[in-house]
């Protein structure tokens, strides 16, 4: 990865005689000696290709010409007995491409004499914040820490000078995507030969992520949706106890991370191999909505646009079935987006909600419909790659139709 290329390219969004301070986080402690599983600001490793607690990045665009320094964890052999190894300066270089690296401990000094000698009109952090209900994030905690010190600095918001960046993926981080994607359709076709009435939601989770980590996969992309008949009807369930029923069908939203990059696929199966003629129904309405987004998706159209095309397919299909009698009956049976973009983050960064689309964007496809009184949930996505002139499907290997699907699960 080019992570210098990105960095001078959120450097020429800065205004002069500003600088960006971007923390990587550290470890949030759950209980007693237990804490979380360490995830580093995606920002900080878009820009550095780091994903280790305690370490910082500064641009500076205040002096001429503009300066990047990088601070890290001094390696401590006691706690790394215990705790493992820290990243060491030569592989700090080696990884982001910096050559003024300096231990954290020097943080505190580096910023007085860049506040006192240069003439620093303002500082950006990363400021995100999801909702007012989440904790605050690191990086907004050391912002309100700068504006008790320095009141007189106005602090800018990094975030969406680096979003701009992220929004369109390299070669290198197609690629991983690719990957990311090629570990899921093997793992689906794990899930789908174990797949059989009295199994655990649990169990095909487990076939999953066994899977994806047996071929190479760092974890799963986020938490494995795995809902047997009414539990597909949730959106966000995760549960993942119940007994698939003879007869119901699985809806599976899972993905595989690759490197940091994500896969994101939602396929529906039934769980004894043989779709019933109302299922059947169901699906291949959501699998024309889902193939009609794919044939729109296109340089210049904006996600609200192709959730209308996805609304309007599905819309006529549930008149055809009764379910409704007016187009804008829709949202009964389908309440979200039929799109997102796809990264290092699983719902990626977005400057804009409205943003034409441009190549180079990788952006899901994830149309579905939940009929509580039928017991029926079905999404189908795929992940799509924003051509010149059209989108390629990345995840077109994995089977979608319900006679592919019937025939893997049969062994044909």
């Amino acid at each position: 990865m080019n992570y210098q290329a990105r960095r001078e390219a959120v450097l020429d969004k800065m205004t002069q005689g500003s600088v960006a301070i971007l923390y990587s986080g550290i470890e949030v402690h759950v209980s007693a000696d237990e804490y979380e599983h360490f995830h580093a600001n995606r920002n900080f490793f878009y820009l550095t290709g780091l994903r280790r607690e305690q370490m910082v990045l500064i641009l500076d665009k205040a002096v001429e010409p503009a300066k990047t320094i990088l601070f890290i964890e001094e390696t401590d052999p006691t706690m790394e007995r215990w705790y493992g190894r820290k990243v060491t300066m030569e592989e700090a270089k080696k990884t982001s491409g910096i050559d003024d690296v300096q231990y954290i401990g020097a943080l505190n000094g580096v910023l007085d004499r860049i506040m006192e000698r240069e003439d620093v009109e303002q500082v950006y952090f990363d400021t995100f914040r999801h909702s007012q209900e989440d904790m605050p994030d690191y990086n907004l905690i050391k912002a309100n820490e700068f504006r008790t010190l320095y009141p007189g600095v106005p602090v800018r918001n990094l975030f969406p000078l680096v979003a701009a960046e992220r929004m369109w993926k390299d070669e290198e981080e197609i690629s991983l995507t690719r990957e990311a994607i090629r570990l899921t359709k093997e793992a689906l076709e794990v899930v789908m030969k174990n797949l059989k009435p009295g199994i655990k939601e649990y169990q095909a989770q487990a076939d999953f992520e066994h899977s994806i980590f047996r071929n190479g996969a760092e974890c799963p992309a986020f938490h494995t949706i795995a809902g047997s008949g009414m539990n597909g009807t949730m959106l966000h369930y995760d549960t993942n106890r119940d007994t698939c029923r003879d007869g119901s069908l699985l809806l599976l939203d899972l993905g595989a991370r690759v490197a940091g990059y994500n896969a994101d696929i939602t396929r529906t199966y039934p769980v004894n191999g043989k779709f019933t003629e109302r299922q059947k129904k169901v699906y291949d309405l959501v699998l024309a909505a889902n193939r009609k987004v794919a044939e729109e998706a296109k340089p210049g159209i904006t996600l609200k646009e192709l959730n209308e095309i996805c609304k309007s397919v599905l819309a006529k299909g549930l008149i055809e079935l009764g379910l409704i009698k007016k187009e804008d009956e829709v949202s009964k049976y389908y309440m979200h987006g039929v799109s997102h973009h796809l990264g290092i983050d699983v719902h990626d960064v977005n400057v804009a909600a409205n943003a034409k689309l441009r190549p180079g964007a990788i952006i899901t496809d994830e149309p579905g419909l939940y009929i509580d009184e039928w017991e029926i949930g079905v999404r189908i996505e795929d992940d799509l790659l924003i051509t010149e002139d059209g989108a390629e499907v990345l995840s077109k290997d994995i089977i979608r139709t319900t006679e592919e699907i019937e025939a893997f699960m049969k062994g044909i």
